[in-house]
């Protein structure tokens, strides 16, 4: 018996939310968070109206933490700008940005909220058409992240003083807004009879909540269209926190301070707070991968340093004594050879030492092949498919980022090998990387990379196999593949498959490749059961 898990990975190549496919995990969580609201919206509904106490500083304390979130998100989204070169980006994090700082005269002028009427002056409808403006923008940028994010794709730097010239863009449209709705307040449509109640005629309910509704259904569904990304995933989750909050506050909304009201305040928090808490969690994610990725590679290139010089300085010893004695030999030789009288006998004695030098030198060669046959000082019992996981794991952002599926087929029982963990780790890893770097230029089908491990037939060995469907290699070449020094990629050293297959025949198995149906490669080493 065998299980079978996939795990769709497709997405952009950079390594960021915005090109950083989501996983199942990432799924789970949008989820919670969208069955949670539902379950707050249905709890919510039958008590929609019941008035509750005015807590005046409900206000203040709420759209603080808004605009906190708000510009901490705007802040790591323009670093993603000036890593990514998507104007998408910077138009997001405007977008942001502008939900950040309008709140501040949404509060100000809020009754109650720090003074009686309002800090800023205008009259009992600049708050909620301050309200209105608020949650139109963020809606608007989403919907232009969404057009922009797969064609506006700079080739050079980012411009930085975009950023700043997108700030000071938002900050002068807040203050304009805030001026127009402020002195023309008499002139707009009521949205509140008093202070505290609402007006709930048809038109202002379909004008005033039906249009934010439409912009935030519209910005869903270009999400769901087009979405790729974690980024998508959650702006997704952040938009239907927005749809309940409006649907709560304004659609079924009566009066102020009641269930229903503060109900979608408490909403509108979380949609500010779900994005910032996954790009933390996310950017912290990667830089975590990317600082052992470097420690990884800095210690591997250290010991290969240490390992190359000492065979070098090693080889070089011993193969420079018995290659000076051929040449000296050699020329002994030919000296006695070329006299007028032919030293026969020296020249054959010369001669002799000759083949004893270079059957010396051969041996140095041999015993530099052998080395991998010999070190099994670190061999233990283990099992072959917890290896293949662990490299799944390690390799988990460069599948993403390279758009790769990965499927993985285990058998249940598999026996337990006895080998060298970190020998069989490199193997795999090895073999992985290459079919990674084979399917990069796949932009037709599908990458799909499968790894297996199954028990051969004849029980004494399981068999590990690793597939993908890259380009493949030429049946010319095939043959030569685990040859020393040959390699199919520019920028390869041919010395990968060929220390693979040494460390695998040095476990008494063997490794070999044979074409994919339809595309691609497949390279399947057998090793012998513990005890077998």
């Amino acid at each position: 018996m065998a299980s079978d898990n996939l795990v769709q990975m497709p997405t952009e190549q950079p390594l960021l939310l915005a090109g950083l496919p989501p996983t199942h995990w990432h799924l789970r969580i949008a989820l919670g968070v969208v069955a949670t609201l539902l379950i707050g919206l249905v709890v919510t509904l039958p008590f929609q109206t019941i008035p509750l106490p005015h807590v005046s500083a409900f206000i203040p304390v709420l759209q603080i933490a808004i605009t906190i979130n708000d510009l901490i998100t705007a802040t790591l989204l323009y670093a993603q700008y000036t890593v990514g070169r998507q104007r998408a980006l910077l138009v997001l994090a405007s977008g942001y940005v502008f939900s950040g700082l309008i709140v501040i005269p949404y509060a100000l002028t809020f009754p109650g909220g720090y003074v009686a009427t309002s800090l800023l002056g205008g009259g009992l409808q600049t708050t909620p058409w301050i309200y209105w403006f608020w949650h139109a923008g963020l809606p608007l940028a989403v919907i232009a992240y969404v057009l922009l994010k797969d064609v506006n794709r700079n080739k050079g730097a980012p411009q930085r003083n975009l950023v700043g010239w997108s700030i000071g863009v938002v900050i002068a449209l807040i203050c304009g807004l805030t001026l127009f709705v402020t002195a023309g307040a008499s002139f707009l449509p009521k949205i509140l009879t008093d202070s505290v109640a609402v007006n709930v005629s048809l038109g202002v309910s379909l004008f005033f909540g039906g249009s934010l509704v439409l912009l935030i259904v519209v910005a869903l569904a270009l999400l769901w269209t087009r979405r790729n990304s974690v980024l998508d995933l959650f702006l997704m989750v952040m938009c239907f926190a927005w749809l309940i909050e409006i649907v709560l506050g304004t659609v079924l909304n009566t009066s102020r301070f009641t269930v229903g009201w503060y109900g979608s305040r408490i909403c509108s928090f979380i949609a500010a707070i779900v994005l910032l808490i996954v790009l933390l969690s996310e950017t912290t994610r990667l830089y975590a991968s990317l600082a052992q990725s470097i420690l990884r590679q800095r210690s591997a290139r250290e010991a290969r340093q240490i390992e190359t010089d000492a065979m070098a300085a090693s080889i070089a010893h011993e193969v420079s004594q018995p290659l000076g004695s051929v040449v000296l030999n050699v020329a002994t030789a030919t000296t006695l050879l070329s006299r007028e009288t032919p030293d026969l006998e020296g020249a054959l004695s010369a001669l002799e030492d000759v083949e004893r030098d270079a059957r010396r030198a051969s041996e140095v060669v041999g015993a530099v092949r052998s080395m991998f046959r010999k070190d099994r000082h670190g061999s233990a019992l283990l099992d072959a498919s917890d290896v293949i996981r662990e490299v799944i794991d390690i390799l988990d952002v460069e599948l993403r980022t390279q758009r790769v599926s990965v499927s993985t087929k285990f058998h249940q029982k598999l026996p337990r090998l006895f080998a060298d963990r970190g020998q069989l780790h490199q193997v795999i890893l090895n073999l992985m990387t290459n079919a990674i770097e084979a399917m990069t230029t796949i932009t037709d089908r599908p990458r799909l990379l499968r790894l297996t491990s199954d028990v051969a037939p004849n029980a004494d060995s399981i068999i590990i196999a690793v597939e993908d469907s890259g380009a493949g290699v030429n049946q010319e070449d095939v043959d030569r593949i685990f040859d020393p020094f040959f390699t199919t990629k520019s920028t390869g050293t041919g010395i990968g498959l060929s220390v693979c297959r040494s460390i695998i025949e040095a476990h008494g198995g063997s490794l070999k490749v044979s074409a994919n149906s339809p595309h691609g490669m497949i390279f399947h080493f057998d090793l012998p059961i513990a005890g077998s």
